[in-house]
Formats: C-alpha cells, sequence, structure tokens
C-alpha cells in the first residue's frame, strides 16, 4: 500500500481549487503503471514522489495521457503534500525539487507555497485565435510560452466576455496540436478589487477542456504581461469559476524570474492499492 493524498491547490477551503492525486511513497513504481495511475485518477494531472540525490525530492507529473516536464499546480500540491507527511521539512523556508525540466527552487511562506518557474521561451504568433472563437483584444497579440507545458496566450477585451467565451474545442484541438502547443490561455482584467485578472485554460488536444486553475498557465499570462512590458511586481488572479471553482493564483514578476505561488488544503488522505 502506498500513501496517496488528493490536494486542492490555490484555494484554502477544499473543493474550490485544482485537484491534484499525490502518490508520496513512489519507489519501486515504472513508468507504465505511473500512467496507468494517472489514466485511472483522471484528474489534469497526477504525481510521483521519489528521492533526489540533487534536491529535497524528485517530482513525476503525468496528465492520463503522457508525462509532463513541469505543471505549477501540481508542484505546489505536492510540495504540500510531502510537507504535511513529513517527508521533507523547509530550511531556511525553502525546498528544492527535481523534476524533467530541472531542480526548482520553493519557498513556504505561511500558508502559501511559491515555486520560481522555468524561464519561459516566448515567440510571438500571427492572431488566429478568432477563428476558434476567442476575440482579442485589440491590437490582438498572441504569443506561444515554453515553460514545459506549451501555452498560445492571447488577451480578452474584459472579464464580461472572457466568462462568456466558448471555443470552438474541435478547432481549438487541432490548431494547438499542430503549434505544438499544450493549449490556449487567456485573460482580461477583472475589474475587481482584490484581483488583477481574470484567467481561463483550454487544452482539448490533451483531454482537458478546461483547466479549473492553471498554473503554468498563469506563469504564461504573466511571461505575457512582461514581455510587453505591462507587469505588475506582484499580483494576484482569479480562475475556475465557469467551473464551479473559484481560485486565487499568487504572481511575483521581475525582469529575471516569475513566481507562482497558491494555498492548499488536503481532500482526500488514504492509501492506493500495489
Amino acid at each position: 500500500m502506498r500513501r496517496f493524498k488528493q490536494i486542492d491547490v490555490f484555494t484554502a477551503r477544499p473543493f474550490f481549487g485544482n485537484p491534484v492525486a499525490v502518490v508520496l511513497d513512489s519507489s519501486g513504481l515504472e513508468t507504465p503503471d505511473m500512467q496507468r495511475i494517472a489514466r485511472w485518477t483522471n484528474l489534469s494531472e497526477t504525481t510521483f514522489l521519489l528521492p533526489s540525490t540533487k534536491a529535497d525530492y524528485r517530482l513525476r507529473i503525468f496528465t492520463p495521457a503522457c508525462e509532463l516536464p513541469f505543471a505549477g499546480h501540481p508542484t505546489i500540491g505536492s510540495a504540500y503534500a510531502a510537507l504535511s507527511a513529513g517527508i521533507v521539512q523547509p530550511r531556511a523556508g525553502k525546498l528544492a525539487q527535481e523534476c524533467s525540466a530541472g531542480v526548482l527552487e520553493l519557498r513556504v511562506e505561511g500558508a502559501k507555497i511559491y515555486v520560481r518557474s522555468p524561464k519561459p521561451k516566448i515567440s510571438e504568433l500571427q492572431n488566429v485565435a478568432g477563428a476558434f472563437g476567442i476575440p482579442l483584444a485589440p491590437p490582438a497579440r498572441l504569443i506561444k510560452v515554453d515553460v514545459g507545458p506549451v501555452w498560445l496566450v492571447g488577451e480578452m477585451t474584459d472579464a464580461k466576455a472572457l466568462a462568456a467565451l466558448k471555443p470552438d474545442m474541435t478547432a481549438l484541438a487541432e490548431w494547438s496540436g499542430s503549434l505544438g502547443a499544450t493549449g490556449m490561455t487567456v485573460f482580461a482584467s477583472s475589474g475587481e478589487a482584490d484581483c488583477a485578472v481574470h484567467v481561463r485554460s483550454f487544452a482539448p488536444a490533451g483531454g482537458i477542456t478546461e483547466d479549473p486553475v492553471c498554473g503554468s498557465g498563469n506563469i504564461s499570462v504573466a511571461a505575457y504581461l512582461r514581455h510587453f512590458e505591462r507587469a505588475q511586481q506582484a499580483y494576484v488572479a482569479r480562475q475556475g469559476m465557469q467551473l464551479g471553482r473559484d481560485g486565487r493564483v499568487y504572481m511575483r514578476v521581475d525582469a529575471s524570474d516569475i513566481w507562482l505561488g497558491g494555498e492548499a488544503v488536503a481532500c482526500v488522505d488514504g492509501k492506493l492499492a500495489g
């Protein structure tokens, strides 16, 4: 039997964030075993904690279809699970995670956990998003951001238009796949006092019609804002309302780094057979 937790990320209230399944005792599991378990949990990501000689632990991250080099909410959720299970202890508030994207620094600040993002790789694209039911705000800029997952990122006119968005998922899957992208993340100014932007992330090519609260998508939005010299040093993003969630994502941005942060809470604590 292996220890297993299901963690809700980007929320302090159970069932309002984005869940990740975390297998805490993963030694001995082969890649096909991990993929089978991820397919069984049927969450956007399932993670597996392993020993590391380079960091506090090694993390492997799987969608129901494939392994990812990095993902935001699984990183924060897995760190929370490892801390709550007593597997790791922060040193001066810091942890190190090994994953396929490299060794990443995490910071534990009260109830929040932050991870320093892998360096985004950005390329500008011609806007064809309108063909898929995604009308972008003028001047209709569209960029491709690679942080492990690859997001096509654009801005909409306002939060109301973003909330009403209903993309053509079949066309979006084909288009994003043709560009080697995980999916599309769109955002808009929130018009709210307690958060700066609303965000939505769609990844139909990977079987995820809409991700409730997407860490790598929010990193990509921060990269977009920095690329066009509009980034605030710190801001809060809100995501998931169209799916009955209400996640809060805490971003920190400077010239060299993007930090993704959030709270987390355990919703399931038990054991996994095998």
